[in-house]
């Protein structure tokens, strides 16, 4: 288990610190990750890996001369947020454009994407390159819904090799997808992982059993079956893969025997000499191979094949000199035009302007905090079981970032409200502070619907009941917008969108916003409940779908006690002429 740590709620941080530390001649930090020491080339396409932490070397232990640019860091097993995937693609950029690659979930697609819009507006031309390689995860007819697991080192390791060629932007997305869509992945484990602080590993494997299809954030395996000799596990693994090849005309791939974290080099090595002489036998030829660990999931007990089908471009880059802390081939030159660290300041963002609301609006700010306050302490109560919830069929760090954000959101609504502004004010910066602290999913829709909401509560008058269901819609709308999810996928969506209904249906017949809001958040409850019976149609549940029923979801729990304790805040804070 991961022993070794201050404070569970910034491990990540204090690992960032270390690794920077340790390693001062390959990377500095920025805000949201870290960047090369020295800045490449002007002209030069920068490439960014990302993801949560707990997968060292990747991603920003690949982060150096003829490897990446920069890596956006989040919580572990969390998506970075959108602001800190926008800071490190400005601190990188060269003039030539920021490519973003990352595994296939749904939070990190959800930010990346949301950054790449942002650096856009700022002029900067980004992309997002998504590895879809994990075999286990989605039949072949739906490859864009696989995750991506070790074939993301793969794809980023040859992206990185093409920018530093010289490739422009549009060549260096082409050959990082082209690398993605021949890459195929399949792991096992014989043992979850232990998130910082916790007394219990995520998934268990039963003796003498392992998982087959793991995901490389904790989440088990997509069946069971019983652990087998080295020899046998090999064939399992290669049958799995080839059985996936895509249509080339290769006979050529690179391959890499990957471990997850807690499976010894020694192990490894074993398995892979029978590997090697299967693929020998299936009329493969390996080139280059990589054994050992280079995408891992803190202590996960566990490995996985991962090939890749060449051509003559995919070889030549894959094999291409790169030094960066934990990965080097080859020897790298340094070109002389590479620029010290200190040689152009970043562009400071302007002031936020601050509007002071009247009385009526000020006094809703200060009803608004109280909520936000209540729910932070909920959530910090119910951080262990929502965990619970998510390790069933996720990574289990729901409770965490749901903590997190929470504690960020009434840090940043106090500071709001206590420069006079209005409730919109207020919950725009609690709602970013909760995207940027969280990270993942939940920290980009919570910070979303936050924002929303408070678009519609007005500063110069009290809100009434109107108000509060127009926004509880623009919560639900900018929700579906960002996540696509819809009724019966198993999400946060399947309490809230009941949840608005009902609130919109007593309000209209008269109730008041606190007796509207109460009898809504009982049926966002009893919906919430009602999702143990789905089957998960999104997110990073959904290869594990069979596991997930009889458990609700997390996010719809969440929301359902969040929004409970919202109406109790309402309840107790009412005033004489309020509705």
């Amino acid at each position: 288990m991961t022993r070794l740590y201050d404070d569970p709620a910034t491990f990540t941080e204090d690992m960032v610190t270390g690794f920077v530390a340790a390693h001062p001649s390959y990377v500095r930090q920025v805000p949201g990750g870290v960047v090369r020491a020295k800045r490449p080339r002007r002209g030069k396409v920068a490439v960014v890996t990302g993801g949560g932490s707990g997968h060292y070397p990747a991603f920003c232990g690949v982060v150096g001369p003829g490897f990446a640019d920069g890596s956006v860091i989040g919580n572990i097993f969390t998506s970075p947020s959108a602001d800190d995937a926008y800071s490190v693609g400005r601190a990188v950029d060269r003039g030539a454009g920021v490519v973003f690659s990352f595994g296939n979930y749904a939070g990190d697609n959800m930010n990346f994407g949301l950054a790449v819009e942002r650096l856009e507006r700022d002029g900067i031309r980004a992309h997002n390159v998504v590895v879809t390689d994990d075999v286990a995860s989605a039949p072949a007819a739906e490859q864009n819904k696989r995750r991506g697991v070790v074939g993301d080192f793969v794809v980023f390791k040859i992206a990185s090799a093409a920018a530093e060629e010289g490739y422009d932007f549009d060549e260096v997305v082409r050959v990082a997808e082209h690398a993605n869509e021949r890459t195929r992945s399949l792991g096992v484990a014989f043992d979850g992982c232990t998130l910082p602080g916790q007394d219990h590993p995520l998934f268990e494997v039963p003796e003498g059993r392992m998982g087959l299809g793991l995901g490389i954030h904790g989440e088990p395996g997509v069946s069971e079956r019983e652990l087998p000799s080295a020899s046998e596990l090999a064939k399992i693994l290669v049958d799995g893969v080839l059985a996936e090849a895509p249509e080339t005309g290769s006979r050529r791939v690179t391959a890499i025997l990957n471990g997850l974290g807690a499976t010894k080099y020694e192990e490894l090595f074993v398995v892979w000499g029978t590997v090697s002489r299967l693929l020998a036998e299936a009329g493969v030829e390996v080139v280059a191979p990589e054994v050992g660990e280079l995408v891992t999931s803190l202590d996960m007990a566990g490995c996985s094949l991962t090939l890749t089908w060449l051509d003559d471009e995919l070889e030549r880059l894959w094999q291409a000199p790169a030094d960066t802390p934990a990965y080097r081939k080859g020897n790298v030159e340094i070109a002389a035009a590479d620029a010290d660290v200190e040689d152009e300041a970043l562009p400071e963002l302007p002031e936020k302007v601050v509007v002071v609301a009247p009385a009526e609006g000020q006094a809703t700010a200060t009803t608004v905090v109280k909520a936000l306050r209540a729910i932070a302490d909920l959530l910090h109560d119910k951080e262990e079981e929502l965990g619970r919830l998510d390790a069933i069929a996720g990574d289990g760090d729901h409770g965490r970032g749901m903590t997190r954000g929470s504690a960020a959101a009434i840090e940043a609504a106090e500071a709001a409200a206590a420069q006079g502004v209005g409730p919109a004010a207020v919950l725009v910066d609690a709602g970013d502070a909760w995207a940027a602290k969280a990270g993942g999913t939940s920290g980009v829709l919570w910070g979303a619907a936050l924002r929303s909401f408070g678009d519609l509560l007005p500063d110069h008058r009290a809100a009434l009941p109107g108000d509060l269901a127009a926004g509880a819609a623009a919560a639900l709308a900018a929700v579906q917008r960002l996540g696509r999810a819809e009724l019966g996928d198993k999400t946060l969506v399947d309490a809230l969108v009941p949840f608005v209904e009902k609130l919109r249906s007593e309000v209209d017949g008269g109730a008041s916003g606190r007796e509207a809001w109460a009898r809504a958040s009982e049926t966002a409850t009893e919906a919430a409940a009602k999702t143990a019976d789905l089957r998960p149609r999104t997110g990073r549940a959904r290869p594990l779908a069979e596991r997930s029923v009889g458990t609700p979801d997390p996010g719809a729990t969440s929301l359902a006690l969040a929004l409970t304790r919202i109406g109790e805040v309402l309840a107790g804070d009412r005033k004489d002429g309020q509705k």
